[in-house]
């Protein structure tokens, strides 16, 4: 057999060796990090059902007041969204914020359609507004 083309082979086979290690080593790293972040989605979706469940279970249920049905708004605290307290709060929230200034408990119930001639009303209305400050 001819030495350089013998030689050529033998280079060959060690690049191809060496590559081999290389894919070898890539592979197993590629395998870790997809193990990793099936962990990680796992966890994600535990902790994902656990905050679901601590959401509903903290969920008021509607109350009663006078034989009615009504929706108690939540405790005001930091982690509590807006977005979570009942619809008709977030629109007296909504027109408050929209006045170019300090504005009367009477123009905001007007806005979202309170009926602002029951005075109760009004003073249930400044009490919401006092809160958002």
């Amino acid at each position: 057999m001819d030495p350089e083309l013998l030689e050529r082979i033998t280079a060959r086979r060690a690049e191809l060796d060496e590559l081999e290690e290389q894919l070898v080593k890539q592979l197993a790293e590629v395998r870790a990090e997809r193990d990793e972040l099936a962990l990680a989605e796992r966890v994600l979706e535990r902790v994902s059902d656990q905050l679901a469940d601590e959401r509903a279970s903290a969920a008021l249920p509607p109350g009663q007041v006078g034989g009615r049905a009504v929706m108690l708004i939540p405790h005001r605290t930091p982690d509590v969204e807006e977005t979570m307290r009942p619809p008709d709060y977030q629109r007296v929230l909504a027109a408050g914020r929209q006045a170019a200034g300090p504005v009367m408990a009477r123009q905001v119930g007007e806005m979202p359609g309170v009926d602002v001639s029951v005075r109760a009303k009004l003073e249930l209305l400044r009490g919401e507004a006092g809160q958002t400050r």
